[in-house]
């Protein structure tokens, strides 16, 4: 895997896991307790024996920036890295990134300097745990000038991705981006072609591109530099090379995938690695971990309280409230009578002391953590969110999507999602 260099897509402003992405690039929006989204796809690159990694982004990249200085640090003996490549002006080109493909396309002169084979391209929204070793070796294998990473899919979901048609030897011959309607119905195959029973075939009859590709160095070279114009990887570049006589081949992975790129999937793929017995996605894999920078916290501190199905990061202070169906990140606190179900509390990027708290409660302010008596169902509560006494958080209207960027929280999808920095008076209902 030395001839391989791993290229990371940031993304664009983040727009639909707005607002949780208003202070930070999407890669760095934090999940399950005490990561980073960043680290599913750095993790997935080191374990797989790949150790030099782009991640390309265009906005809010500060955060981004220290979370990676802090956590990957290679051996100077090596030719390891993690590097944050941001947007930037040139007298070739003065705009910000317009694609995914023109993302990598402004940064070619630095990826002809490395003497290697194949680009890995990788987004920074997925949560899944994959060995690229095998994919880049049926890459090899067919010689393939492009392999993508596919999944068979449903109805429901088909049109939100690219699809694929394949013939019998797994080369892509037909490929259409996020198609709806009757070009959507046009993109049905027999996935029996993949491995797939009669009967999983029939619930799900689409190929999915799941935005994971391999390239052959001259080729992305080629198709990029020959096709300025072409600014996206699944709308332009690849449909426009599997219809120009590339060997463009599909690869099956058959492990847990999960687009986290919306508000609902987010709050549905944290909540989903509380399930018993086995969630769909596990972070306790000895053999793969996911890493990210140690914080050399204390373990949590839980008085008096009752806690099921969840998740609690480290450094919490838990006192006499109730935890249901949850996950709590990080320097979560949690006070007297509260009641927290279905819920993320990503947690806090500091401590207040006991006297700093007293002192915000005598002057009628609110600390960071949860106040006392408050009852938060069904929300996402962003870093150092301070949530005052009596609120009840619990979308009592059942309303599905709202805007109150005055008043700290926007509703997606009937979720509840409290900015980061946020203050919630004592007494509020939502």
């Amino acid at each position: 895997m030395k001839k391989v260099l791993a290229i990371i897509l940031g993304g664009g402003a983040g727009t639909r896991l707005y607002p949780l992405t208003k202070l930070r690039a999407k890669p760095a929006v934090p999940v399950a307790g005490k990561y980073r989204l960043i680290d599913i796809p750095v993790s997935n690159c080191i374990n797989s024996e790949i150790f030099k990694i782009y991640v390309l982004t265009q906005f809010n990249s500060a955060s981004l920036n220290r979370h990676i200085a802090r956590a990957y640090s290679f051996s100077g003996f090596s030719e390891g890295f993690v590097e944050v490549l941001a947007a930037q002006q040139t007298p070739e080109n003065p705009n910000w990134f317009q694609g995914t493909a023109d993302a990598v396309r402004q940064y070619l002169w630095l990826f002809d300097e490395w003497d290697i084979d194949e680009y890995l391209i990788l987004s920074g929204d997925h949560l899944y745990r994959m060995d690229y070793r095998l994919f880049i070796e049926r890459h090899r294998s067919t010689n393939a000038d492009i392999t993508l990473s596919v999944i068979p899919i449903d109805d429901r979901r088909a049109s939100d991705f690219g699809l694929m048609k394949i013939d019998d030897t797994g080369r892509v011959i037909d490929f259409s981006e996020k198609p709806k309607g009757e070009a959507l119905n046009q993109m049905r195959v027999e996935t029996t072609v993949l491995g797939l029973t009669p009967e999983q075939a029939e619930l799900q009859p689409y190929i999915a591109s799941m935005g994971i590709y391999v390239f052959k160095k001259e080729v992305l070279m080629n198709l990029l530099r020959e096709s300025a114009h072409r600014t996206d990887f699944g709308k332009e570049i690849i449909p426009d090379a599997a219809a120009n006589d590339h060997n463009v081949q599909a690869y099956l992975f058959n492990g847990y995938w999960e687009d986290i790129g919306t508000i609902e999937a987010f709050y549905h793929a944290n909540l989903g690695l509380t399930q018993q017995p086995l969630p769909p996605f596990s972070f306790y894999d000895e053999k793969s971990p996911i890493y990210t920078r140690p914080r050399y916290l204390p373990p949590s501190k839980i008085l008096d309280s009752q806690i099921t199905q969840s998740i609690i990061g480290e450094g919490c202070i838990l006192k006499n409230c109730r935890i249901e169906h949850s996950v709590l990140g990080v320097r979560s606190r949690v006070d007297d009578g509260c009641f927290i179900e279905d819920t993320m509390i990503m947690g806090a990027d500091l401590y207040q002391n006991h006297t700093e708290r007293l002192g915000y409660l005598e002057k009628g302010e609110v600390p960071i953590g949860i106040g006392q008596r408050t009852k938060i169902r069904r929300a996402i509560i962003d870093k150092n969110a301070r949530i005052g006494q009596d609120v009840k958080i619990i979308n009592k209207d059942n309303v599905q999507e709202a805007e109150r960027e005055n008043l700290g929280f926007y509703i997606r999808s009937g979720i509840v999602v409290v900015f980061k920095n946020a203050i919630i008076p004592d007494g509020t209902v939502i």
